[in-house]
């Protein structure tokens, strides 16, 4: 039996977890050899016990390894183990690291410097726009974008860097067959095929539930150098991201929101509790210069001093006054979609700068 199939073999054990795995091989050495141990063995070890030590010598009963490998070739899936080198090294760092990641796409998507972007499923259209924004404009500086691909403030967030050709990573609440939720499936194939991962904890037939939502939450915040909350209830899945990726040692960033709409209160709670006030991306890029190495700092996808045909027109049309993004629209003569991209490249590149109501201002 390979490592790894005994890695999936533990991950799939209810009673087990990554901690223990992690005291067992701390004892016995490689985990291969340790589903062949003597009960009583395997329970001495402190924190195992002879339930836990019976679940794993008895595995067979509980889990069809043949079964699993079988369904994972007929779905095209890849696994890597928390021993691989392809795994995340950033997330082999807390406290208790997946044994195995199930996944599609490019794992290499979240090795670089990543953020993790939440927030509520109900989200507003402020919120949603805020989303992409933030999401295009990170992943257009070479960010890569982590969220849990469920409905709102994730998927804006995931389609914001897919629409900049950056790199994001989604992972899931439940099993890769799983897919949750469903009308979002389309959304992950499309981060699939540009490059980006998504990605599960979960051994197959697991369908999402109260507990699986926090474990997957404690991945994003994991793969992540910092946590971006966008609109969150005070008791909701983004804040249980945000607590816990300030115990992983992870900064949090909070959006303010208006004082009377209940999904502002968590952003609210966590710039009361020392978050960092996010209002453009220049916040979020300029904490990373202290959370990350001046040699894994994003660069750019374009110098600063290039500009293509498109900037060139919105600049002209913008002249050296303030103009809302509509007239701009109608000045420039281009589909709506490309004028606000196009405004969002330019103000990475320092070259307008937006107003309060929409408006834009050349700043050279």
């Amino acid at each position: 039996m390979t490592r790894t199939e005994s890695y999936l073999i533990f991950n799939a054990l209810r009673l087990v977890g990554p901690v223990r795995v992690r005291k067992l091989r701390e004892v016995f050495g490689r985990v291969e050899d340790i589903l062949g141990l003597p009960t009583a063995k395997m329970a001495g070890v402190e924190g195992v016990g002879q339930a836990v030590a019976e679940s794993i010598r008895g595995w067979e009963k509980s889990f069809d390894l043949a079964a699993e490998l079988k369904r994972m070739a007929e779905l095209k899936l890849q696994v890597v183990d928390c021993e691989d080198p392809l795994y995340p090294p950033l997330l082999r760092e807390i406290h208790d690291p997946p044994m195995v990641l199930y996944y599609r796409g490019k794992i290499e998507a979240v090795r670089g410097a990543c953020i993790g972007i939440v927030g509520t499923r109900e989200a507003t259209g402020y919120g949603i726009e805020l989303a992409k924004k933030l999401g295009y404009q990170l992943s257009y500086a070479g960010v890569g974008v982590v969220s849990g691909l469920a409905r709102g403030i994730d998927t804006a967030a995931h389609q914001g860097a897919l629409a900049a050709k950056g790199r994001t990573a989604g992972v899931l609440g439940c099993s890769m067959d799983q897919m949750y939720p469903a009308e979002n499936r389309s959304l992950a194939e499309k981060i699939v095929e540009e490059g980006g991962c998504v990605m599960s904890e979960f051994c197959l037939g697991t369908a999402p539930d109260r507990q699986t939502f926090p474990m997957r939450n404690r991945i994003v915040s994991g793969l992540s150098k910092g946590v971006l909350v966008i609109e969150a209830a005070r008791a909701s899945g983004a804040m249980i991201t945000a607590k816990q990726a300030l115990e992983q040692g992870r900064q949090v960033f909070a959006v303010p929101g208006r004082i009377d709409h209940p999904q502002s209160g968590g952003c609210h709670q966590l710039l009361k509790d020392g978050a960092r006030l996010v209002e453009s991306v220049e916040d979020v890029l300029a904490e990373f210069e202290f959370l990350i190495p001046r040699s894994e700092m994003p660069v750019p996808v374009a110098p600063t001093g290039n500009l293509g045909e498109e900037e060139k027109k919105v600049l002209e049309g913008l002249g050296r006054e303030e103009m809302h993004v509509d007239v701009l629209t109608r000045k420039c003569g281009l589909p709506s979609p490309v004028v606000s991209a196009t405004l969002l490249k330019l103000e990475l590149k320092h070259r307008v700068r937006q107003m309060p109501g929409k408006y834009f201002t050349r700043i050279d």
